[in-house]
């Protein structure tokens, strides 16, 4: 019984989730009373892979992201895997921010994650491809093991499991 399982690290957002949650978010802003006048715009850019919050002042960006970053945990999107640039002001006197949506697993990361499954001393063998992580060995404990130590892992990039074999 020398069959090896295998399982994928990877680090994805789901464009179309987000696309929900921001329009969710837009019919939220409307319809509150302090942000009503705010002229919000929230857009999101899936080939750039960013969001663009386009608003009147600083209270309703704030605002904004709030309703923004809520409508994603809902929608089962991690806030890591939002970065945010800085404020900027636009023409007219408006703020304008720019959110990355992070999607893959740098080379730097994979490294974190193979090095911490390396010295966790378990039998399984882990190898970084493009963006992802490949994870194998020949217990399936032995891969739950390793599931469990990068859920508890205090990463700064959310983390899912795919192609489990």
């Amino acid at each position: 019984m020398a069959k090896n399982h295998s399982f994928d690290i990877v680090s994805d957002v789901d464009f179309q989730e987000v696309d929900n949650a921001v329009n969710q978010a837009l019919k939220e802003i409307i319809q509150r009373y302090d942000l009503k006048d705010s002229h919000t715009e929230l857009t999101l850019n899936r080939k750039d892979k960013f969001l663009l919050i386009h608003t009147k002042d600083d209270y309703s960006r704030k605002a904004s992201i709030d309703i923004l970053e809520t409508k994603l945990i809902r929608r089962g999107i991690s806030p890591k895997a939002l970065e945010f640039n800085e404020p900027e002001t636009a023409s007219g006197g408006t703020m304008r921010q720019k959110i990355i949506l992070k999607s893959g697993i740098s080379k730097d990361n994979s490294k974190i994650i193979t090095k911490m499954i390396k010295d966790s001393k378990l039998k399984v063998n882990a190898q970084i491809q493009d963006e992802q992580v490949r994870v194998q060995g020949s217990k399936i404990d032995d891969l739950q093991a390793v599931i469990k130590l990068v859920k508890e892992a205090d990463l700064d990039f959310p983390t899912q499991f795919t192609n489990m074999k």
